[in-house]
């Protein structure tokens, strides 16, 4: 085989086999801790309806290896995020729960791409986006049949109401991870926008990176999230 057509295979196992399992063994995921309160049990909060038309999430996948210069970067992108914000004069009694389906993630669209920065060029071809899609949502990485939703919830908020320390809940595969946060949070009329990165492990969710050619080519446990959540106040009833 020629170093052309041998590159050109070590590309098409890359992004074929984007976060598919690998043979080394992952640690298994904890049982996910009882949620945290709903909204509704917080009282004199004003509560937000997330507008998933105007909210993002995106999560940022980044090749490793010795031969990463023949992967790509990728970026994940929510559509469909629904749930609630509410804020109280206590910043301790404000929080968050919203989710999204797993099964509407958009894989590279171009425009991510061009927004995520140099790393990412908007250059993937459409079978190759197609074919990671169908890899992500398969049983050994996301399981989007039996577990559609990956959820985000507040377990702890302190400090100030517009850039708050909090702890959040993540969970993916009926698997949970605390994590901390510092979003930014502003209020303009009847809107909130809370914007926020986050850094999250695939194996403390039980999912094995993909890795080939003895460790040459891999993708990088770490998952960078960056979100821009939008929500409208709710009505009084």
């Amino acid at each position: 085989m020629s170093t052309r057509m041998l590159s050109r295979a070590l590309l098409l196992l890359t992004i074929a086999g984007l976060l598919t399992a690998c043979p080394k063994p992952v640690r298994p995921p904890e049982r996910a801790p009882s949620a945290p309160p709903a909204p509704s049990a917080v009282q004199d909060a004003t509560i937000y309806d997330v507008d998933a038309e105007k909210s993002t999430l995106h999560v940022l996948v980044y090749r490793g290896g010795a031969l990463a210069r023949l992967g790509h970067n990728h970026v994940m992108s929510v559509r469909g995020m629904q749930g609630r914000l509410w804020s109280h004069t206590t910043t301790a009694k404000s929080g968050f729960d919203v989710s999204f389906p797993v099964a509407q993630m958009i894989v590279d669209d171009p425009e991510a791409r061009r927004a995520a920065g140099s790393d990412f060029p908007p250059d993937v071809p459409d079978d190759d986006r197609e074919g990671t899609r169908r890899n992500m949502l398969r049983a050994e990485v996301l399981d989007a049949e039996r577990y559609p939703t990956i959820a985000l919830k507040s377990v702890n908020v302190a400090g100030s109401a517009t850039n708050p320390q909090v702890t959040a809940r993540v969970t993916i595969r009926d698997a949970s991870r605390d994590v901390s946060l510092q979003p930014a949070i502003s209020i303009d009329g009847n809107r909130m926008t809370v914007r926020g990165e986050l850094d999250l492990l695939q194996s403390d969710f039980g999912i094995k990176p993909f890795s080939a050619a003895l460790g040459a080519l891999t993708v990088q446990d770490r998952l960078h999230v960056k979100f821009d959540v939008v929500a409208v106040r709710r009505s009084n009833p």
